[in-house]
C-alpha cells in the first residue's frame, strides 16, 4: 500500500514529505493506522547530528493509533484495537525483559538503523529501503511494526492525548519515581521543562516531594510547571541553587533530574552540586555520544556518596506503565490535556519542530488525517 510520511534524508536537513510503499505485516507484525504522533526533541538529535541514524528514515517515535491488520502469530492485539506505541520494543523473554527491565530489551538494538532485527525494512521508494525511527516511524499515516512495539489501551481514551504516554510521560515520570526514587518529603530539582521535564515534575509531586524546584529559561515552561506540581521555578541554575540551600538548611536536594533537550557539562555539574550527601543525579537527556559531558570530582562523589545514573524510558516497563499512567489520567490524577500546547498536520511537521526550538511548546502533537 501507499503511505504519506515525513522523512529525514540526511543530517542538517528538514523533514521531507514523501509517498512511500509499505509492506504488509509478516509473522508477529501488525499494520497500524496512526492517528497522532508526538513531536519529541529526540527526533531533533537526528537532524542536528547528535545521533546519527541510517538515512533515509521515517521520523517519529511517539505514536498512537488503531490496528488495521495483523500478521500470522500475533496474539497481543487484533484489528480495531486502540494502541500506544512503545519506542523501545519489548519481547518479554530476553534477559532484560525477563528481569523487569523492558526498557532495555535487546530488540532495541536497531532503533536508530530503523530495520527489524533480521535486517529487513517495510518502507520503500524508488528501489531504496527507508528505515523507521525506533522501529515505529510515527510520522507516517500507516506503518508495519512488531507486535512487541504496541500496548493495547482502553478505547474510550482520546488517542491524541494518550499518545504522550508513548515516550515523554513515562520517561519524565519514571525519571523521578523509578530512577530518582523520589519519596515523600524529598527535595527534587528538575533541569529543563519540556515534554519530559514537565512529567518529571508530575512524578515528583505525585510521589510526595516536599519541594519540586524547576530550572528553565522559558517563562511559559516555568509557569506550566508551577501549575502542574512544582513549588519553585527559576530561570537559571544559580538562582535555583541558592533556593535549594535555603529550603534544605544547606543539606542540598535529594534528587536532581536532568531533562534538558541536549545535555552538556554545565547542567551536569549544576545538578551534581545541587544534591547533598547521598543525593542522586539522574541523566535523562541526550547528547552526542562522542562528547564527554560528565566531568565531576571523584572525591566528592565518594565522600558524599552521591550517585550519578542514566535512565532510558524513565526505567519504566512499557507494557505495565503505559496502561498504568493512562489509568491515572482517566482518574484525574495525571495531567495530559494540559501538556499539549498546539497540534499540527503532517505537512506542518517542520513548523512544529521550529516551535519546539523556539520554546513555544510544552508538547506539540501531530494529528494524522483520518
Amino acid at each position: 500500500m501507499k503511505t504519506k510520511a515525513a522523512v529525514l534524508v540526511d543530517a542538517g536537513k528538514p523533514f521531507e514529505i514523501m509517498e512511500l510503499d509499505l509492506d504488509g505485516p509478516r509473522e508477529g507484525e501488525v499494520l497500524i493506522r496512526y492517528t497522532a504522533a508526538g513531536l519529541c526533541h529526540s527526533d531533533l538529535h537526528l537532524t542536528d547530528g547528535d545521533l546519527v541514524p541510517r538515512f533515509p528514515i521515517v521520523g517519529g517515535h511517539e505514536g498512537a493509533g488503531i490496528i488495521e491488520e495483523v500478521g500470522p502469530g500475533v496474539t497481543k492485539v487484533k484489528p480495531g484495537d486502540h494502541v500506544v506505541c512503545s519506542f523501545i520494543p519489548n519481547c518479554g523473554t530476553c534477559r532484560y525483559c525477563s528481569t523487569g527491565r523492558q526498557n532495555l530489551c535487546d530488540m532495541g538494538a536497531t532503533i536508530l538503523e530503523g530495520y527489524f532485527p533480521d535486517g529487513s525494512f517495510r518502507f520503500h521508494a524508488g528501489g531504496e529501503d527507508f528505515g523507521a525511527m525506533c522501529l515505529v516511524g510515527t510520522f507516517s499515516q500507516y506503518s508495519t511494526i512488531s507486535q512487541h512495539s504496541v500496548v493495547k489501551v482502553d478505547d474510550w481514551l482520546p488517542l491524541e492525548k494518550a499518545v504522550l504516554v508513548g515516550c515523554g510521560v513515562p520517561t519524565g515520570w519514571g525519571s523521578a519515581v523509578y530512577a530518582g526514587n523520589v519519596r515523600a518529603g524529598d527535595t527534587c530539582v528538575v533541569y529543563g521543562i519540556g515534554g519530559i521535564g514537565i512529567n518529571a515534575v508530575q512524578g515528583a509531586a505525585h510521589a510526595g516531594a516536599k519541594h519540586v524546584i524547576v530550572v528553565d529559561p522559558v517563562e511559559l515552561k516555568r509557569d506550566t510547571a508551577l501549575r502542574l506540581g512544582a513549588t519553585h521555578a527559576f530561570a537559571t541554575a544559580e538562582q535555583a541553587q541558592a533556593k535549594i540551600e535555603e529550603l534544605t538548611w544547606g543539606q542540598g536536594a535529594d534528587q536532581a533530574l536532568i531533562t534538558v533537550g541536549t545535555v552538556d557539562e554545565d547542567v551536569v555539574s549544576a545538578a551534581f552540586n545541587a544534591v547533598g550527601k547521598g543525593g542522586t543525579v539522574v541523566v535523562t537527556g541526550l547528547a552526542n555520544p562522542e562528547k564527554l559531558t560528565i566531568h565531576l570530582s571523584g572525591s566528592v562523589l565518594t565522600l558524599f556518596e552521591k550517585t550519578v545514573k542514566g535512565t532510558l524510558f524513565g526505567s519504566s516497563n512499557p507494557q505495565y506503565d503505559i496502561v498504568r499512567l493512562l489509568r491515572l489520567y482517566d482518574a484525574g490524577q495525571l495531567k495530559l490535556d494540559e501538556l499539549v500546547t498546539r497540534t499540527y498536520t503532517l505537512d506542518q511537521v517542520n513548523e512544529g519542530y521550529q516551535d519546539l526550538r523556539d520554546g513555544r511548546n510544552i508538547r506539540g502533537v501531530l494529528l494524522h488525517e483520518t
